[in-house]
């Protein structure tokens, strides 16, 4: 099995931190993800229960997931807000007295909030406008021997897919549509996966849960912490953030270089800055972001643009960096070892800088280095074939109703950045903290599932998330659909159903105008103690702001 947290046991009647019991109120992945971060147990029973429930529905517990990820940050947030941060993280004097007035839950979730903003891109319009959130060639397609899933929402994702299997660029959506599905068909499921990774395209093939358990970076994820946290450097008193101050958010003041794009590290910062952290997204010209998907995870940040490769950019970069508090990168974990950010070299180089990671993979194993995203990693996991639809024999890939891995592991994220923040203030050292998708998905798979249907659908499949399961099968991928022109999912391509009845109708927002227009986007979903209920700052144009600190933003 995956290792346990090292403060975390569990028995019959709730949850145990080094003999403190949990109250039941307090769910598994709340209390897995506050004892991974280093929180104090004795905090936990500041965390309510989400009420209403999380109206989501899926086999295995996505609900439980996000409501125990958001809880967890929050929790954080909260502890800075009420106490300063000492009594957050976890030391056998630390102590959850509270100020009058604060004796109960300092968190109370709304499930509905939740859901929204884990699936924010089907609330998402600009201008009274929907996006396009999945381009046509992303998708499960049914290879010669089983499934395989590709992304390709980025152009250039799109263009070595399409190179890969011989589409040309100017091919409408529809033909290349049909000869992806044509090509796909004829060619074996994993030696596609391995020719993807090596021409740069994101495919992956469908694999069952215990076929990944046996796979060996399914093995190295399933030896990772849920949740890596390391001092790195001295101590420096100099680099100590600032604590807010009476009234403040309670990250007022702390600076936060924000190098990361798609969906898990702009939900972190985007929780730190909903927390008041000055947030500034760094990005290359190069390579935009989808407009949309920066408005969505843009709120309360601003944006610029700075090319790395450039002495000039490099000297600004260094500059910004000189300032900050906190670094959080998304980019593959060689990635920025060519411009001297590994941990080391920043530890070295910014003597007590907190430095976040968020991965595809993981942090070791033979696929570290390999582009992934949450769909991806749903699909070579075993959470596609458990979320599936049975037909016979044949297994039609699925999808949880949300992309659950992302927003999990941003929030996990975000809550031991948070810690580490306030432990910084104590003794200003700087540490690493990572987090990885395929470690959400391990977690997920390891949990006892929703309700009986869920539990009877797990029973069917072989050990999940062990590192050495007793009996895998290797021979291949799930079998495959009939028809190469199938749908999954009960007819959609990404394989996501409803997932949450009467969303449209019900689920929470907030509208505001930015410079690209008038945006409705899923109302905040994290509470703590002086918390607003929507965003100061809808957000920006990508790119738009100026390298520098804001001279207001310190208290």
């Amino acid at each position: 099995m995956f290792p346990p947290v090292d403060t975390l046991g569990e028995n019959g009647s709730g949850t145990v931190f080094k003999g403190v019991q949990a109250p039941m109120t307090v769910g598994h992945f709340a209390a897995r993800a506050w004892a991974a971060a280093g929180g104090d147990p004795a905090m936990l029973h500041r965390l309510g229960s989400p009420a209403p429930p999380v109206p989501l529905r899926s086999r295995l517990d996505a609900a439980g997931l996000l409501a125990g990820t958001m809880g967890a940050a929050s929790l954080a947030f909260a502890a800075l807000a009420v106490s300063g941060g000492p009594a957050a993280r976890a030391a056998p004097a630390a102590t959850a007295s509270a100020p009058a007035g604060l004796e109960g839950p300092w968190v109370r979730l709304d499930g509905r909030r939740i859901a929204a903003s884990a699936r924010s891109d089907r609330l998402f319009r600009l201008d009274g406008q929907p996006p396009r959130a999945w381009a046509p060639l992303s998708g499960f397609w049914p290879a010669a021997d089983g499934w395989v899933r590709t992304h390709a929402n980025y152009p250039h994702h799109e263009e070595r897919l399409r190179a890969l299997l011989g589409i040309g660029p100017g091919t409408a959506d529809e033909t290349a549509t049909a000869r992806v599905a044509e090509v796909i068909g004829a060619l074996s499921a994993r030696e596609l996966e391995d020719r993807a990774a090596a021409a740069g395209a994101v495919v992956v093939a469908v694999r069952r849960p215990e076929e990944w358990a046996a796979h060996p970076q399914g093995r190295a994820v399933a030896a990772e912490p849920l949740i890596g946290v390391r001092e790195i450097g001295g101590a420096v008193p100099g680099r100590k953030p600032p604590g807010a101050a009476a009234g403040d958010l309670p990250l007022r003041g702390v600076r936060v270089l924000d190098l990361t794009r798609v969906i898990a590290g702009p939900v972190a910062t985007r929780a730190l800055a909903f927390a008041g952290a000055e947030v500034l997204r760094v990005d290359p010209p190069h390579l935009p972001e989808a407009a949309w998907q920066h408005l969505d995870t843009g709120q309360e940040k601003r944006s610029t643009l700075l090319d790395l490769r450039s002495p000039e950019g490099r000297r600004k970069f260094e500059e910004l960096l000189a300032d900050a508090d906190v670094l959080v990168t998304g980019y593959r974990p060689g990635a920025l070892g060519a411009f001297g950010l590994s941990t080391e070299e920043l530890a070295a180089r910014h003597p007590g800088l907190v430095v976040g990671r968020v991965s595809a993979w993981g942090h070791t194993g033979p696929w570290a280095d390999r582009r992934g995203f949450d769909s991806i990693v749903q699909a070579a996991s075993g959470i596609a074939v458990i979320e599936g639809v049975a037909a016979g024999e044949d297994v039609r890939p699925g999808a949880l109703p949300a992309q659950a891995l992302d927003h999990a592991a941003g929030h996990l994220l975000a809550t031991a950045l948070t810690l580490a923040v306030a432990a910084r203030r104590e003794d200003g050292r700087g540490r690493a903290v990572s987090v990885s998708l395929a470690r959400v998905a391990a977690e997920l798979m390891a949990a006892p599932a929703p309700d009986e249907a869920g539990s009877r659908a797990l029973a069917s499949y072989g050990p999940r998330n062990t590192a050495c399961p007793a009996s895998a099968s290797s021979t291949g991928a799930p079998a495959s659909a009939s028809a190469a022109g199938s749908q999954t999912g009960g007819g959609r391509r990404d394989g996501r159903g409803s997932g949450a009845p009467g969303e449209q109708e019900e689920a929470p927002t907030v509208t505001g105008r930015t410079p690209a227009g008038v945006l409705v986007c899923a109302a905040p979903a994290l509470d703590f103690p002086g918390a607003p209920s929507g965003y100061a700052h809808m957000g920006g144009l990508w790119g738009a702001d100026a390298p520098a600190w804001r001279a207001d933003a310190r208290p």
